[in-house]
């Protein structure tokens, strides 16, 4: 005799793989993006000093990440490889966040959809413009959802919690310091303190030419911090 099969509905099998990934992210560190007056700070909660959460992907796009390691990295080398071939193929300037952010959001969303386990991953692409107004910051989901972010933004963690403290600070044209202190403490809260070894921070910047990302050592975090 047969065992009896059991019937999940489409809407609860969805459901139950959005509670498994958010669940999955809540659990990591997480990270905070803004823009400042010369361009994007990316300012992550990680105490490694190997496992890099904020990378380069190419010349003037950061790639971010939070929730397990082992994924967003596969996404961050798939991020790297696509937007060299593209840069070879086509030119440098034909590289870019939007496409960038689509082609996550396409291997995600066939993820979430079609395998038994999503990724437990947000990331974030930005993108530094030759002026402000060309600056991007793209936020994908778990299940490839894509949103514009404006100025500001956080992924994983206490994620609503950290949002609202940002909310709170955030006005235009912070200097890179006020920035990166306002983002150590949204992502700290009033009940604790972080310090530069606690921190992984790195910006794009606007006034070079080329090679826009650079990463903020800790003795400058620590001068920061501590003004």
């Amino acid at each position: 005799m047969g065992m009896p099969g059991f019937y999940v509905s489409p809407e609860q099998l969805i459901q139950d793989k959005a509670d498994f990934a958010r669940k999955g992210i809540a659990r990591g560190r997480a990270l905070v993006a803004a823009r400042y007056s010369g361009g994007i700070v990316l300012v992550a909660e990680n105490a490694s000093s190997t496992l890099r959460k904020v990378s380069e992907i190419y010349d003037r796009i950061a790639f971010g990440g939070v929730g397990r390691y082992n994924e967003f990295d596969q996404l961050r080398i798939a991020g790297v490889r696509h937007a060299d071939q593209k840069g070879f193929v086509y030119s440098r300037e034909d590289v870019d966040a939007r496409s960038l952010a689509n082609q996550y959001a396409q291997i995600m969303g066939q993820i979430f959809t079609h395998e038994m386990k999503p990724m437990e991953v947000e990331i974030l692409v930005a993108e530094i413009g030759h002026d402000p107004e060309g600056d991007r910051i793209f936020h994908i989901l778990y299940d490839g959802t894509v949103v514009d972010e404006s100025d500001y933004t956080s992924l994983g963690g206490d994620n609503d919690a950290i949002l609202g403290r940002l909310d709170e600070t955030w006005v235009p044209d912070l200097d890179l310091a006020a920035v990166v202190k306002m983002a150590s403490d949204a992502l700290s809260g009033p009940e604790r303190s972080l310090e530069a070894a606690d921190l992984e921070a790195a910006i794009l910047d606007r006034s070079n030419s080329r090679r826009c990302f650079r990463r903020i050592d800790d003795e400058a975090v620590t001068a920061i911090l501590s003004a």
